[in-house]
């Protein structure tokens, strides 16, 4: 039998880490000197009163031991006489459900415990939806602690039931479940004495015979990773392969083009054959101009198309929620693209698996979302290939990875829609009109004087013979935003749409000023993305909210104050100072006009508005 990777999952305390190191003990896989110190570490912080808790065999945090839980994923490599396993002992908190999905994400089969006293609870369901949304097919419900309910039938057929019923609406179908006890080794490895009623197969024989799906069964798939080039006379392509087999002499494609595989070369020496996990370089007999992040794939059946508009379902792991419009990095093998969020269409519930209206994601919540990216990528659907269908989410500004995702389908809008070559470009607009299109980005706390200073640089744009235009938040309010509120998420769906008119407006060769409050940094990079370099420039108008609240001219503050307005940025909504603007306003030391000119001189300096 192949190698099995399996994990182990379920519920806060329902045995997890007992039950795998029990497994490797009855399976002879402790050597004394690591059981010696079994028993020292059981005495000092085990929960067992002494007796060895086989637990510590695979918590090998120090917070793990203290607290008596698993809160990374332990992996454990065993071997018997039949098969060898890669096991993976996942968290059962909700807070460490990323590293549950983290075990997942590789593995073939789930080991689901449940305690026989309480039954199937929310985290239970939680890791089988997870599992299965995962592409793991096959089950073993371990319905665990037997010895704490007599060993009775009857819980145990109950809850095997109540689980069986849950797993078919997940179309779930192999799920075999089996009564034991991972403190006292029964059914775990061989066969108990204590339920006799029982006669299906121990654990680890279920595990030594169970059949899973073999990767080499799917087409070729081999993502680049590098571009091998030792001298002019060796040009190969380094990856792995993800999926299915390849042979010296097949025939591949590389996007639109294709070609034949000439070597298949190794530190080792040539392969007259590769298959799926194993990591090669590969040569072509015809120069193609492939590089990293490029997809080499088998010609027949015909390779998966790049597309740039995605269905997909989002596990979301971060404390921040994931916001309907806002742009995050998508990483995928070895390609990194832009994504957007547009929009999200339900969540998920995970007892009823009902679908509900979202506008986001909060952690550990489960989404089906559309994502927008900036360029084509070459995905498949996750159900056809975990490893092209499968991505994380990362933020862009703290690098943190906060979402993991499965590709559903592209888009079919995405391979209809096409860039249409225009005779008239950015350079010859702004060359016609004797300036240097950009973006000032004016932003700050509502009263911090954002309008009042954009039209005084505007003003003084005008006067010198310059064409212009000023976007402003309370105007843009009554006519493109006025469906919008001012939760989290319509501000970043207010911030995108501006930002996407101030582009087309650059590109038409304008000066453009855009006054909004622009709360989040994460939209205000987004915006930034969109110009080229030296056509952005972010201006801090910095008041501080003591100022901007004495000022209120709107009487917007008072109103916060008293609870009549939600979501006012500096109140009950965070504002996130820029980092590095390239233009800084002190308020408080400079009027409007010397504001305005010290922006324009900025400008002149750094060339922003000079003949193109």
């Amino acid at each position: 039998m192949g190698l099995l990777r399996f994990i182990t999952c379920g519920s806060v305390d329902d045995g997890k880490s007992t039950l795998l190191g029990r497994l490797l003990y009855e399976s002879q896989l402790i050597p004394d000197d690591q059981f010696a110190t079994l028993e020292r570490d059981s005495r000092r912080v085990g929960t067992r009163g002494g007796e060895p808790d086989f637990a510590l065999l695979v918590d090998g945090l120090a917070a793990e031991r203290e607290q008596g839980i698993t809160i990374d994923v332990a992996y454990r490599f065993f071997a018997t006489p039949r098969r060898k396993f890669i096991a993976a002992d996942t968290p059962g908190h909700e807070q460490y459900t990323r590293n549950m999905v983290t075990g997942a994400s590789t593995a073939q089969l789930a080991v689901i415990l449940l305690d026989a006293r309480l039954g199937l609870l929310t985290q239970t369901r939680r890791h089988t939806y997870l599992a299965s949304l995962m592409g793991i097919s096959q089950v073993v419900l371990a319905v665990n602690k037997m010895d704490l309910v007599g060993h009775a039938r009857e819980p145990f057929e109950t809850h095997a039931a109540d689980y069986r019923a849950f797993a078919a609406l997940l179309g779930l179908k192999d799920v075999t479940a089996i009564p034991l006890s991972a403190v006292h080794g029964d059914n775990v490895v061989r066969r108990g004495s204590n339920m006799p009623w029982y006669a299906g197969p121990a654990l680890l024989s279920h595990l030594e015979e169970v059949v899973v799906g073999e990767g080499q069964e799917q087409p070729f798939r081999f993502p680049v990773q590098w571009v091998n080039r030792p001298n002019a006379d060796f040009r190969g392509f380094a990856g792995q392969i993800v999926s299915g087999t390849v042979r010296p002499g097949d025939a591949v494609a590389v996007g639109a083009y294709e070609s034949r595989i000439a070597r298949i070369v190794t530190a080792q020496g040539d392969l007259d054959f590769a298959q799926a996990g194993q990591s090669v370089t590969l040569t072509m007999d015809s120069q193609l101009g492939i590089s990293r992040g490029d997809l080499i794939a088998a010609r027949v059946p015909a390779p998966p198309q790049a597309a740039r508009q995605f269905e997909a379902t989002i596990i979301w792991l971060h404390e921040e929620p994931m916001l309907q419009g806002r742009t995050y990095l998508l990483k995928s093998q070895a390609n990194t693209a832009a994504a957007t969020v547009t929009p999200i269409k339900h969540k998920i519930n995970v007892n009823t698996l009902e679908q509900q209206p979202a506008e986001r994601l909060e952690i550990n919540e489960v989404g089906v979302c559309e994502l927008a990216l900036d360029r084509d990528l070459p995905l498949e659907p996750y159900a056809v290939n975990r490893a092209l269908g499968g991505f994380i989410l990362i933020d862009r500004l703290t690098n943190n990875t906060v979402g993991a995702g499965l590709i559903r389908f592209a888009l079919r809008r995405s391979q209809n829609l096409h860039w249409q070559a225009l005779a008239i470009d950015q350079q010859l607009r702004s060359r016609q009109k004797g300036q240097r299109a950009c973006v000032l980005w004016l932003t700050g706390l509502s009263g911090a004087g954002k309008s009042t200073i954009a039209n005084a640089i505007e003003q003084l744009l005008t006067a010198q013979g310059r064409h212009t235009y000023l976007l402003d938040g309370d105007n843009v309010r009554h006519g493109l935003n006025k469906d919008l509120g001012f939760t989290a998420q319509d501000r970043v769906e207010n911030i995108r749409r501006v930002a996407e008119v101030a582009r087309l407006m650059v590109d038409a060769g304008l000066i453009v000023l855009v006054s909004f409050i622009s709360p989040f940094r994460s939209e205000r990079r987004m915006a930034r993305d969109l110009f080229a370099a030296g056509e952005f420039f972010e201006v801090f108008i910095d008041t501080p909210l003591a100022e901007a609240e004495r000022r209120d001219v709107k009487g917007l503050y008072a109103k916060a104050r008293r609870g009549e307005l939600k979501n006012f940025t500096g109140i009950d909504s965070p504002y996130e100072v820029p980092e590095m603007p390239e233009i800084r306003i002190d308020t408080t030391a400079m009027d409007v006009q010397a504001a305005a000119r010290s922006v324009i001189e900025h400008l002149e300096g750094s060339q922003g508005i000079g003949a193109p």
